[in-house]
């Protein structure tokens, strides 16, 4: 079978590719049988399900490298990996790419925040000079081990410095060789089509669906039409498992049971059907 990451450039060179957002194996795998060629780790999930707490830096490189490495276990899709700052400067850099291709990534963003960076879609946010951006995707680049692992370069310069500065730092980071671009938060269709005519025709584009984020949100057919390639609901699974989870342990605290609640649930055997359970077994017993 190709590799993820070769299958990934691939797919991107044929059309658009929509990556939702995953957080655990689990969630990885239900996104695997629904039928999507292509999965995006999002750091703010991880922040959201592993620690319970907000997109505010607060998770570490081991955290996303252990989830990276449980889902591509798992599953076959490429996945493309929030990188966050890359933790640090050019050396921390280098070791978040090694560490991530060693685990199974595809593509990898790397953004230009400073360290501790926060949600793009939150207010406050401060962005490092272009120059240091620049040296940490050199150094990314330097770092892979192979040439088909794809450097994504994110900016959030936009809320700080305004668009066209946004679009310029897009521009040097195209320059330092990344493989494809990432402007975060943009505002308006205006901005989405400002970002496509610059970058569109000549370097996978990622539009960033957020619900009740910056930008508004599309469907990823709109999306391809106005010229990005890459389209991703990061946090989507999570705030579904949050609402779904959420009424589970209400009904059950009210009710002290679980019956009004199972029409809404896998049983036990659609569940093991899920996760693969009789494969397992039918596997155990040839080492019998």
């Amino acid at each position: 079978m190709t590799q993820p990451a070769r299958r990934l450039g691939s797919m991107l060179a044929e059309g658009p590719v929509l990556a939702p957002g995953v957080f655990d194996a689990f969630s990885a795998l239900l996104a695997e049988q629904a039928g999507f060629d292509a999965l995006y780790l999002s750091g703010a999930s991880i922040a959201y399900t592993r620690l319970g707490r907000s997109d505010v830096g607060l998770t570490t490189f081991t955290e996303v490298t252990e989830t990276l490495a449980r889902i591509t276990e798992r599953v076959a899709l490429p996945v493309i990996v929030d990188g966050d700052t890359g933790f640090g400067n050019a050396l921390n850099v280098q070791r978040t790419v090694r560490g991530f291709e060693r685990a199974g990534a595809a593509m990898i963003q790397l953004e230009d925040q400073t360290f501790p960076k926060r949600c793009g879609h939150l207010d406050g946010k401060s962005v490092v000079p272009v120059a240091e951006m620049c040296g940490k995707l050199r150094a990314a680049l330097d770092a892979r081990v192979d040439r088909d692992t794809l450097i994504l370069a994110r900016t959030d310069a936009l809320a700080v410095e305004g668009l066209d500065a946004a679009l310029d730092r897009a521009e040097q980071y195209l320059e330092a060789g990344v493989d494809a671009l990432f402007v975060e938060a943009l505002r308006s269709p205006e901005q989405m089509d400002a970002a496509c005519a610059r970058f569109g025709s000549r370097v996978p584009l990622l539009a960033n669906m957020v619900e009740g984020g910056k930008t508004p949100v599309q469907s990823a057919q709109a999306l391809a039409a106005r010229g990005f390639r890459i389209v991703i609901f990061p946090g989507g699974a999570a705030r579904a498992v949050a609402r779904a989870l959420g009424g589970f342990y209400g009904s059950l605290h009210e009710h002290g049971t679980t019956a009004p609640w199972q029409d809404r649930m896998a049983s036990f055997d659609e569940l093991n059907e899920i996760i693969g359970t009789p494969e397992l077994m039918n596997a155990a017993q040839r080492y019998e």
